[in-house]
Formats: structure tokens, C-alpha cells, sequence
């Protein structure tokens, strides 16, 4: 397919206003690659550590963005027939090859997961990396059962809230933290059992709510903060570190007969598209569609609103996912 795009290009790290949105040209998928035509896309903080210089991986001059849904626009291969609904996510997308910011992208054939949905794009669009890091984060981090107890730190991200919506739909009883008193009405909307303000220092609170600790803790604050949500985790449960919005990665110093209570399992989560199956996507996206779940999409912008939408990543004002619909 020949012809020009809409894309956000970044020539080189800096402040949000280096992402420009340009015309360039579509491009041509190999056999093995399929051509999406974009409808919406999540944001994501990685994206902005990216665009910050901060990322680990990536070059420039690059297209941003770890992840897209929309249609199949060309399948070389033949590997899906156009117009398939399709998610795509992560494998080097948006840092060693172009991403999702356009109205087109290629990308191994992979990392294409299919679904049927008639929910409008701007919800499908917040779902895939936000789904595949929740849901991940519960069978593999904490390999989470029916009927547990859940601590989220850090509950108002969108990772958070899509995880106080997963574990309702298991049974699971959660606890969710966050800085500020009045985004508690909005985690309790989604379901979630028990709001505690975060200060620094739950350990205690969580366990008179749950005397002897919770079964499973996910950390999505960063290290600064993990010390104590370890000792808010009883003996045999485990701390999932998911997730940095504190920015703080490493532990400096680390001690771990000071840092790991007895017996408290301390593990991680990152996935790609490969973890995410195809039927829990659809599960998911069919949960919505019946009102069983929520998709906790906080504001939605055009494609040249990219500039705006990143000072709001930065100041933490999307208030749930953040979604361009292109």
C-alpha cells in the first residue's frame, strides 16, 4: 500500500514538545508482517521514559508508541484476512522499529492478537498493554486464586484499576492505596473492598484490615515504597514488583535478610503480545461488552493533542488510561 500518514515523530529525547506529528510515508509490510490501520491507542509510561531519553533500548529518529489496535489493512502471509480487529503491543515496537502514534504500522505478524468487539475504539484502545500487564501480573507474579486477599499499591494507575476489576472478577478480595483521599471514591466504584490512603507506611493499616497480612501484593509505586508493602504481606504470600510510578527502579544497598520478611516471596512481571492470549482478550472485551467489567479509561485525545497528552502523563492528570483515538 502506497501513500502518506499522520505520524508523531521524535528526532531526539526531550521535553513533550519534541514529539512533532508529520506526513510521512506508510509502511510496506513483508511477508511475516502485517499492516494495521490504527484507530486507537493507549498511552503508557514507558513511552515516556522513551521520549525522555530515560528508556534502556530504543534509537532515534523514531515513531513512539508500545501499542495500537485498529484493522488489518494488508497480511502478505495471509496470516489474517483484512479487516480483522486486532491488538498489537511490545516486541521493540515504538523503540527499535515505528509505533502505534500513526495512522498506520507494521509489525510481525507475532505480535498480532485478533478479537471481535463492536466497543467503541476509544475503550478498545486502552485495553491491550493495560490487560496484558494486569492479568500477567495476577497469574504469573502472584499466581492468584479465587477467594485471596489483594493489596494494589499504587490503585489509581490504569494498571491498578485494570487489577482491582480482574481480581473482583475472581472473587478476590482487594485493597487498593492511593496518595490522594479523593480518588477513593473512584477506586470504590470499581469495586474495590478497601480504599487506604498512602502515606508511606500501610504495612500497619493493611493488616488490621487483614490480620496477619495480605496473600498478594502488587507494586506498582517503585522500590522506594516496596519495603513496606513486603511487610504488609503475610508469611507464604508474595509481592509482585509490576510496575515504577515513583520512577525509582533500583534498590541501592540491597540487603535482603533486612528487606524480605520471613518467607514473603518477592517476583516480577513484564510481559509482551505472546502473553497475552487471544481468549483472554475476548473474555475480557465480552465481559464489558455484558457489564461484568470496566475499562478505567481516563481522558481520550486526537493525534494532535500527543503533546497535551504527555504533559498530562507527566503530571499524573489522565486519571486512569490515557487513549488517542486516531
Amino acid at each position: 500500500m502506497t501513500g502518506t500518514m499522520r505520524a508523531v515523530v521524535v528526532d531526539a529525547p526531550g521535553a513533550p514538545e519534541v514529539l512533532q506529528l508529520r506526513t510521512v510515508p506508510i509502511p510496506e509490510p513483508a511477508p511475516g508482517q502485517v499492516l494495521i490501520r490504527v484507530k486507537a491507542f493507549g498511552l503508557n509510561r514507558s513511552e515516556l521514559h522513551f521520549r525522555q531519553g530515560l528508556a534502556y533500548s530504543g534509537s532515534f529518529p523514531r515513531i513512539p508508541g508500545i501499542e495500537a489496535t485498529g484493522i488489518v489493512e494488508a497480511a502478505p502471509g495471509g496470516e489474517f484476512p483484512v479487516g480483522t480487529q486486532v491488538a498489537t503491543m511490545m516486541g521493540g515496537m515504538g523503540r527499535e522499529f515505528d509505533g502505534g502514534y500513526a495512522e498506520f504500522v507494521t509489525v510481525p505478524v507475532r505480535q498480532v492478537i485478533p478479537f471481535h468487539s463492536d466497543l467503541p475504539w476509544a475503550t478498545l484502545g486502552a485495553v491491550p498493554e493495560m490487560l496484558q500487564t494486569a492479568s500477567g501480573s495476577l497469574d504469573v507474579g502472584l499466581q492468584a486464586t479465587a477467594g485471596q486477599t489483594l493489596l494494589i499499591r499504587g490503585g489509581t494507575s490504569s494498571v491498578g484499576m485494570a487489577l482491582a476489576v480482574l481480581a473482583k472478577l475472581r472473587g478476590m478480595t482487594v485493597i487498593s492505596t492511593t496518595r490522594r483521599p479523593e480518588k477513593a471514591a473512584a477506586l470504590e466504584r470499581l469495586g474495590v473492598d478497601h480504599v487506604v490512603i498512602d502515606d508511606g507506611k500501610i504495612a500497619a493499616r493493611v493488616r488490621e484490615l487483614v490480620p496477619g497480612g495480605v496473600d498478594g501484593a502488587v507494586e506498582l509505586v517503585g522500590v522506594n515504597v516496596m519495603r513496606d508493602t513486603l511487610r504488609a504481606t503475610r508469611a507464604g504470600g508474595t509481592v509482585c514488583f509490576t510496575g515504577m510510578l515513583s520512577d525509582e527502579w533500583t534498590i541501592h544497598e540491597f540487603y535482603p535478610m533486612d528487606w524480605l520478611p520471613n518467607g514473603v516471596r518477592l517476583t516480577a512481571y513484564s510481559g509482551g503480545a505472546a502473553d497475552l492470549a487471544p481468549e483472554t482478550l475476548q473474555g475480557f472485551l465480552d465481559a464489558v461488552a455484558a457489564g461484568h467489567a470496566v475499562v478505567p479509561v481516563g481522558r481520550t485525545y486526537r493525534l494532535d493533542e500527543i503533546v497535551q497528552a504527555h504533559h498530562d502523563l507527566e503530571q499524573n492528570a489522565v486519571g486512569g488510561k490515557g487513549v488517542v483515538v486516531v
